[in-house]
């Protein structure tokens, strides 16, 4: 199994030396706490050879130690699709020029929402970390996902996203 681990793992978060996008904020309502103030999304790379693209979680991040999937808040006016592969290549050097948009699916609170692209990987690539978010990229085989300890939000939506991939 494809796997790549930072070198350097740490449980606190990194010193910011730059600006922060305006959107990267908490939203919070009736329904819970949610990062990104114009909402989130992430990319579910498919590739079948080898499974989904998934990471692992920095400890210090919200639901750390966890896997899910690579993405994050949005920019103002940002697509959800933009949104994902940006931060998809941010995070795993996910390049969209590799990758074919197969479907989306959005989980919406009202207040705020997150968008999954799923896509598949026309052209393979080796994932590298390449921000302090993760401890971990994985290709992981489909039937291995749920044994794993996931994001909460990712866990829900796993058998939903599965199925609609016909595998």
């Amino acid at each position: 199994m494809d796997h790549f681990s930072a070198s350097t793992a740490s449980s606190a978060p990194p010193v910011r030396t730059g600006p922060r996008d305006p959107g990267d904020a908490w939203v919070e309502g009736d329904r819970g706490r949610y990062w990104g103030r114009f909402g989130a999304a992430g990319v579910l790379a498919y590739d079948p050879d080898k499974g989904v693209l998934l990471q692992h979680r920095a400890v210090w991040s919200h639901n750390g130690g966890t896997w899910g999937l690579p993405g994050g808040g949005l920019h103002h006016g940002e697509e959800p699709v933009t949104g994902a592969l940006r931060e998809a290549f941010e995070e795993a050097a996910v390049p969209a020029g590799n990758v074919e948009v197969l479907f989306t699916s959005l989980f919406d609170v009202g207040y705020w929402s997150y968008t999954t692209v799923v896509v598949q990987v026309r052209e393979p690539f080796d994932p590298v970390i390449s921000d302090p978010e993760s401890l971990e990229l994985r290709w992981v085989p489909l039937p291995d996902v749920a044994a794993l300890e996931l994001h909460p939000g990712f866990e829900a939506s796993w058998p939903a996203l599965r199925e609609r991939l016909g595998a």
